[in-house]
């Protein structure tokens, strides 16, 4: 038992989601955030091809997908703790060698390590870290650990900026690296190695009866675990609509993100434009935190997601309707689109919960986890390619607008 955990009065839960919390402020500043502002650094320091460097992009993401799958596996063998700490020295060493590369064909070996700590701190992580400390509650403990991603996104845009100035990029890149890894190998150690039947609690911190309440998987298909890994779950409906459609939500969220600065420049100019997306950000803190407060505990979570793609869809026509003239309204799609941002990571683990029993909980969260990866990871090559053959950045914002439309379909369609 961890000498914090040996120690722990009242209940530990909200310890963990607090240590989630910061895995993730450093996962995404690092695996999510960290790889667009390396590829500026290296094209401007190395006149490497962009897409040179964007395809050693696409493998840290790609490779990350593969390791999610087998996420449960590597934690029933070696412990959450002991997957988070490699998870945070892979992560480290990845960046350090995308900073200290001199050959673009190195940023590939590079990528590989950077993807495995994504796989192993980011979404099917922190869920992992924080599901089995609550049940009823989950909504707002999740909602709360996940903000450390959108955090992650306000905090390290600048302070990348900042280090980069101050000390050169190789020396920022290896101080913020010593410093996740140090902070991470110790939150796993303190926090991690330990679960609510090992300190004697139950989930939510509940005693009695009210610890026995358990929300009921839907009827359906029972997972066969002898089947090959994600054949069984493609098999049924409910695990079909959800993975696809948060697929799709993150195609379109993750494509717009990257074409956002391009479209409110010339209207907010380009530092207003970096003000607009470091709002957007912003509001994805608030729109989880909100989503985590007043969804009901026995509200239809499918619903709840259809709600969110919608919120996101508004903000999104709203860009468009601004046509990059309306600064009122350029900032309102901006407000739009970031009160849905944080929920297409949180929400997956919250609906498969609802409708999957506990046993098959953690290989449907990795499955969803992965192939949103895999299929976002192409997301701004795709729109880029678009916005190349129609001459307008324009136009991958309407792509994004009909793709969301899909992922509102399909998610209710798993009702």
């Amino acid at each position: 038992m961890s000498a914090v955990a040996g120690h722990v009065s009242g209940f530990f839960g909200w310890r963990v989601v607090g240590a989630a919390f910061v895995v993730a402020v450093f996962s995404w500043g690092v695996g999510f955030y960290g790889p667009s502002i390396f590829l500026q650094i290296l094209h401007k320091d190395h006149s490497w091809p962009v897409s040179l460097i964007s395809g050693a992009i696409t493998c840290h993401f790609l490779l990350s997908a593969g390791i999610v799958v087998r996420l449960p596996i590597l934690y029933q063998r070696f412990g959450l703790a002991s997957v988070t700490r490699a998870g945070g020295v892979a992560a480290g060493v990845g960046a350090v060698g995308w900073a200290f590369a001199t050959e673009a064909w190195q940023l590939y070996p590079a990528a590989l390590l950077s993807g495995v700590g994504w796989a192993f701190t980011s979404g099917a992580a922190i869920n992992a870290m924080v599901a089995p400390w609550f049940n009823r509650r989950r909504p707002a403990a999740l909602s709360m650990a996940f903000n450390g991603a959108s955090v992650g996104g306000v905090l390290f845009a600048p302070l990348w900026a900042f280090l980069i100035a101050r000390i050169g990029f190789a020396a920022a890149v290896t101080t913020v690296a010593i410093v996740m890894v140090t902070t991470l190998w110790w939150l796993a150690g303190a926090y991690f190695n330990v679960s609510p039947k090992s300190l004697g609690q139950s989930p939510d911190g509940e005693t009695g009866i009210e610890a026995q309440v358990d929300l009921a998987p839907k009827p359906g298909l029972r997972l066969a675990a002898t089947l090959p890994v994600g054949f069984a779950m493609w098999l049924d409906r409910r695990f079909a609509t959800l993975s696809i459609s948060f697929a799709l939500g993150l195609f379109a969220q993750i494509g717009l993100i990257a074409f956002l600065f391009s479209l409110l420049a010339p209207v907010l100019g380009e530092t207003g434009a970096g003000a607009a997306v470091s709002l957007t950000t912003a509001c994805a803190v608030l729109g989880r935190t909100l989503f985590g407060i007043l969804l009901p505990a026995g509200a239809d979570r499918r619903v709840a997601a259809a709600l969110n793609f919608a919120i996101q869809i508004a903000g999104t026509t709203t860009l468009l309707a601004a046509g990059g003239t309306s600064i009122p309204l350029s900032l309102l799609g901006c407000i739009l689109f970031g009160l849905g941002l944080g929920n297409l990571v949180s929400l997956p683990p919250l609906i498969a919960q609802s409708e999957f029993v506990r046993s098959d909980l953690n290989r449907v969260v990795a499955l969803v986890t992965a192939t949103n990866q895999a299929v976002f990871a192409f997301a701004p090559v795709v729109l880029g390619s678009l916005s190349d053959i129609a001459g307008t950045p324009r136009a991958p914002v309407l792509a994004v607008v009909l793709v969301q439309v899909v992922a509102v379909t399909t998610v209710l369609a798993g009702r």
